[in-house]
């Protein structure tokens, strides 16, 4: 590091912005005071919540998006995968724009963000421009996904980074819990997708305004030194004036390509596959497993975001008080894991009720929260270890290998969960035959497709008729076939019969010269089918021609004959549309119904074993493991510290 003064001192080379001047030039030329630190701290979540929650919204509405645009689950998954990708790029990108300003990165970028959400996306009418918007918001995104924690580093000295890291990671947390809470209560009344972009669009418009005009950035010689406590401030604005920036600005990509840099990105970005796959997929995995609405799925998705947003906050301001990341870290994932190895064995449990999933994703985020935060902190720390002026750099590495690794596994779960495409894409249609027809659909399951198509062709077919007559009534064939056979011979005379009371049948059976049992008899034809009682003794004495020992075998299977009878011609009021989706698709999601939970599991074990491999990059990251230690350090720093500002000139 250079201690030659420069011409030119900071405070002239930044002059303060003002109202005006602030929306292109914010460079701070002094390190600010706690409350106006506070503040920029405070716009640079805000901006981040607001960015997320239009990122999110896709997720939410994914139901609605794939049936408006007739998506495949496979193209709907491939919006999200090709976004990431385009993320990525953005994040690398970032790193080399850093000098066009930070905050300039988010303020402008979430302006346009909100513009393409209220106006651009609700207007899309296809599939493509639809992608096409997507992907121009998920550029922005990567791109703030690195300013924004090189902001909060900016402002933030190592030893509150952690409380600071908690509350910027609040972002994509809170941006999902703004996204499901405002889903949960507005989906019923507006099920339409278009609302739900529109009134993010004019939520996060007013936000973004507000940090177009409010944020700011600490000029290079003050950001690009490392500030351990607030009471470095003095000797941090006093070393500005000699630092050699642009030495400390070469070969910064070089310095970054070490295994604690790039490693704990990668292990962060792997760890995070379970909470990418939640914000992305829950709706569709508690719709197409447990039979969830979106809004009971996305009410779910509170308890997850809330408990997280909680232990983001709380494990920071802990570890700031400690002094210590790793710790935090290791004992974030091991909660984590358990909490997904729990989650995962209710995937092959459907009856598994709502509170049940609350209380293990709450865990879950718990765990998840305690490691996220302190990893952020930790992770800046490495960086400054390594050169505090390529923050930027260091974290559009990361924003890199975040973005990729989510492309990966967006691609991974396409792969490995097949079974979700098939339901999502034919499953709603059939949910909705199967509610309007079930009783029909259960008469199809129960004779089987190929008879029910051989009647069709030919509904005289003998054959066709027995074996679907024997499978709903459970009578023996031959007593079916004969009743067939009985009907088909002597139509008019059975029906003479079926009008006559059973008992009084049976008293003309019996006793044919029973007078008062056929003037009854006469009496009940005549009367069901309104003729004459000559007429009607005519039919009676007609009936006589039906051999009695075929008559009994009918009178016995007669009834349920009749009810399965009504059934077969159900079938035939299904329309043939209908009846065709059915036929073509019906076994295809009652396979993928067998399949779903055993590939949702097999993708919650990758979740899981990615967790696992978070722990051993811990280990080469910065910072301390004894919380004795770190004080140690602190203190010696003071001390150093103290010396260095007695030797400046007053």
């Amino acid at each position: 590091m250079s201690s030659t003064p420069t011409a030119v001192p900071p405070a002239a080379e930044f002059p303060p912005p003002t109202l005006v001047t602030g929306l292109w030039r914010r460079k701070l030329p002094h390190y600010p005071e706690t409350p106006a630190r506070s503040w920029y701290l405070f716009l640079v979540v805000v901006v981040s919540v607001a960015l997320y929650y239009q990122l999110f919204v896709s997720g939410a509405v994914g139901n609605q998006l794939i049936a408006d645009f007739h998506l495949t689950f496979r193209y709907f998954v491939g919006i999200f995968i090709i976004g990431a990708a385009f993320g990525a790029v953005a994040s690398v990108v970032t790193g080399v724009l850093d000098r066009w300003g930070r905050a300039n990165i988010v303020a402008y970028g979430t302006v346009v963000t909100s513009l393409l959400t209220l106006f651009a996306q609700p207007q899309c009418t296809t599939k493509e421009s639809f992608l096409a918007i997507y992907c121009i918001i998920s550029i922005v995104e990567g791109a703030v996904l690195v300013a924004t924690p090189a902001l909060v580093r900016d402002f933030s000295p190592q030893l509150d980074r952690a409380s600071a890291m908690g509350f910027w990671t609040l972002g994509p947390v809170l941006g999902a819990l703004v996204t499901t809470e405002i889903s949960t209560h507005t989906l019923d009344a507006h099920p339409d997708w278009q609302y739900h972009y529109r009134l993010a669009g004019v939520i996060c418009l007013v936000i973004s305004l507000v940090g177009l005009v409010g944020l700011r950035e600490l000029s290079p010689r003050l950001r690009d030194q490392i500030m351990v406590s607030l009471r470095d401030k003095a000797l941090i604005e006093a070393r500005a004036r000699g630092l050699d920036v642009e030495a400390l600005e070469r070969n910064q990509w070089k310095q970054m390509m070490h295994l604690d840099i790039v490693g704990s990105a990668l292990a962060i970005s792997i760890f995070l596959a379970f909470f990418y796959t939640i914000v992305s997929f829950l709706p569709v995995y508690m719709a197409t497993n447990f039979g969830f609405t979106a809004a009971q799925a996305n009410a779910l998705g509170n308890w997850y975001w809330i408990a997280s947003a909680f232990s983001l906050v709380i494990t920071g301001i802990v570890s700031d008080k400690m002094k210590v990341r790793k710790p935090f870290m290791v004992f974030g994932a091991i909660i984590s894991i358990i909490g997904t190895y729990v989650f995962l064995s209710y995937t092959d449990q459907p009856g598994t009720d709502y509170y049940t999933f609350a209380i293990v994703m709450s865990f879950t985020a718990v765990g998840t929260g305690i490691a996220y935060s302190t990893w952020m902190a930790s992770f800046t720390e490495t960086v400054e270890k390594r050169n505090p002026a390529a923050t930027a750099v260091g974290l559009a590495v990361w924003g890199g290998v975040l973005r990729t690794v989510v492309t990966f596994v967006l691609l991974g779960l396409l792969l490995v969960v097949t079974a979700a495409g098939t339901l999502v894409n034919y499953g709603p249609r059939l949910q909705t035959i199967n509610a309007k027809y079930h009783e029909e659909i259960a008469t199809i399951q129960t004779v089987g497709e190929d008879t029910l198509t051989a009647l069709a062709k030919n509904p005289n077919d003998v054959g066709a008729q027995v074996a679907a007559l024997v499978k709903l009534t459970g009578d023996s064939p031959a007593d079916i076939k004969t009743t067939v056979e009985l009907n088909a011979k002597y139509p008019e005379e059975l029906a003479t019969l079926q009008a006559i009371d059973q008992k009084v049948l049976v008293k003309l059976l019996t006793d044919p010269n029973d007078k008062a049992a056929q003037a009854t008899a006469v009496g009940q034809v005549a009367q069901k089918f309104g003729i004459p009682p000559d007429q009607a003794g005519a039919r009676i004495a007609a009936a006589g021609k039906v051999p009695v020992d075929q008559l009994a075998v009918a009178s016995q299977t007669g009834p349920a004959l009749t009810a399965a009878s009504a059934k077969l011609k159900a079938v035939s009021a299904i329309p043939a549309d209908d009846l065709a989706y059915l036929s073509e698709h019906g076994k295809e999601v009652q396979q993928a119904q067998k399949d779903s939970p055993k590939q949702w599991k097999t993708w919650w074990w990758i979740c899981l074993i990615a967790q696992i491999c978070f722990i051993p990059f811990v280990f080469v990251m910065a910072g301390h493991w004894s919380p004795k230690k770190a004080a140690e350090e602190a203190a010696e720093h003071d001390v150093a510290v103290q010396r260095e500002l007695a030797t400046l000139p007053h």
